[in-house]
């Protein structure tokens, strides 16, 4: 059995990170809440538990607290910010609340070699460190010596040797700690003595073995839309179960240029799956028409599609199961730390559920990978690169991206303006270093002088970001020459659009996108 690791969430908006870091070390990882049963912990197997941070105090009434149970179990235990803070509660230190608040970027000096230290940070070194806290350690328990130190935090890494028990203040797991992610390795690997032995191609014979046993010799159907999650799950369907699965893809009419082709073109030609192709893009748009709310845009997206797609499903001879890619982060969102920041509102992403009447089991390959893993396992099945390196693209599509009244003019319109975008950026050589790129056609008109004469158009907004887990995301910083050469060729080329503006704001964790 893979060596495992268990993640105990208090509610960190970047707990998810955590998972992310350990399983770069080769190890598999799960994120459950800071109050599952002592039962369910056993039941995991856990090499080592993380407790991760959270935005609670420790002083707080009803502030989360960890099964002592844990700290009986003889495996090694890894306190991260409110971790550490809540373990020396717990183990009888000290905690109190600081008038020198850390958050941001940090200092930190070594004042001892550990084993979480070794190979990476010595005695006597200065290291930068991301701190986020309002609290701070003030006496340790029994057993911990103190092994880093900032100028507001004395205890800001602690370690009792003999117990294998660690804990620090600021967050390895964020980018900004830059040596973080060999820390946790040293946790997972050298003092926790997991083998690393957790890989893609060993989830891929697992998961088809468990696919292969769930579905016995019963039929799936899976939607598909062309987006790499719905891609991967049908091509390892066809791999476990063949023709016992019908793939159904649904034009809503809300795709980007060209993308009804190439998915047919995948699913026939390049894999040799059956797919059912409805083109139901006058319906959604007769649906939408007049509805300007984006939340109630996406229920008829969502509610229509299930209309046509469970039609399809009959018409095709019914099934038992029913495919789903769901994603690790959308697991752990359903199941996080209530009224922690990790809660996120994804209806831009899953505009909608599935009718009780429907009576299908679900299939969900996916549902312990993340968004870049699932890239990888693409590429493990043999998907072509330029599938699998594609940018992520809601279900409600080009919908979300014209605020306001959907129509055809206005469809047409940013369909050809985003294709000019995304062509440039592969010209350019830059869609590998993007994370997801796409245009927005704003609600506004300006006036305008084209030629020698006067235009009243519409506005359209540029975005494009960076970033490794979908969960954070920076903006990318393309040259001027590149914005200046783009916007000549929209508005020389889309007509009905005379102005351009790029989107430079950042996306924390937890927030969303253009709606």
């Amino acid at each position: 059995m893979t060596d495992r690791i268990l993640i105990l969430d208090f509610g960190s908006q970047v707990t998810q990170l955590i998972a992310r870091r350990v399983r770069e070390c080769g190890v598999y990882s799960e994120i459950r809440p800071y109050n599952i049963p002592d039962g369910e912990i056993s039941a995991f197997g856990p090499k080592a538990i993380i407790l991760s941070g959270g935005p609670a105090s420790v002083h707080e009434s009803f502030s989360p607290k960890v099964s002592p149970s844990v700290f009986g179990m003889g495996i090694p235990i890894f306190g991260i910010c409110y971790g550490e803070q809540l373990l020396c509660q717990q183990l009888g230190g000290s905690v109190e609340m600081s008038n020198h608040r850390e958050f941001g970027r940090a200092m930190v000096e070594v004042s001892d070699d550990c084993a979480l230290f070794d190979g990476v940070w010595k005695k006597g070194e200065q290291h930068q460190v991301w701190m986020s806290h309002g609290d701070r350690v003030t006496a340790l328990p029994e057993g911990f010596r103190v092994v880093a130190k900032t100028a507001s935090a004395p205890y800001a890494a602690i370690a009792d040797d003999r117990r294998r028990i660690y804990a620090v203040q600021f967050h390895p797991e964020v980018a900004h700690t830059p040596d973080g992610a060999k820390l946790l390795r040293n946790f997972t690997r050298n003092i926790s003595g997991c083998r690393g032995d957790w890989s893609m191609a060993s989830f891929r014979q697992t998961e088809i073995a468990r696919i292969r046993k769930q579905v016995g010799d019963k039929r799936v159907v899976c939607g598909v839309s062309g987006g790499v999650d719905s891609s991967v799950v049908a091509a390892l369907l066809h791999e476990a179960i063949g023709d016992q699965l019908t793939c159904i893809f649904i034009d809503t009419g809300m795709l980007r240029a060209g993308e009804s082709k190439q998915v047919q073109e995948l699913f026939r030609s390049h894999f040799h799956i059956p797919l059912i192709q409805v083109d139901a893009s006058l319906l959604f748009l007769n649906k939408l028409a007049g509805v300007t709310d984006p939340e109630r845009k996406r229920k008829i997206i969502g509610e229509t599609f299930i209309e046509v797609f469970e039609q399809e499903a009959q018409q095709a001879g019914g099934a038992d199961f029913l495919a789903q890619g769901t994603l690790y982060p959308d697991v752990i969102e359903s199941v996080s730390f209530i009224g922690g920041p990790s809660v996120t509102i994804k209806s831009h992403h899953n505009v909608g559920g599935l009718p009780e009447r429907m009576k299908l089991g679900l299939v969900e390959p996916l549902r312990e990978l993340f968004k870049d893993e699932v890239r990888v396992l693409g590429r493990e099945l043999g998907m072509p690169d330029d599938m699998v390196g594609r940018h992520p693209f809601p279900g409600p599509g080009l919908a979300i991206r014209i605020p306001g009244e959907i129509t055809a003019e206005k469809l047409a319109l940013l369909r050809k303006a985003d294709a000019v975008y995304i062509e440039e950026i592969r010209k350019a050589g830059l869609y590998k270093e993007i994370w997801q790129a796409f245009a927005v056609l704003l609600p506004v008109r300006t006036v305008g002088v084209m030629g020698d004469s006067r235009s009243y158009d519409y506005v359209c907004a540029l975005r494009a970001v960076t970033s490794t887990d979908g969960m954070t995301a920076d903006y990318y910083h393309f040259s001027h020459e590149f914005l200046s050469n783009v916007s000549s060729r929209i508005i020389n080329e889309v007509k009905g659009i005379n102005r351009i503006v790029y989107d430079i704001t950042s996306k924390p964790p937890g927030t969303i996108e253009w709606e």
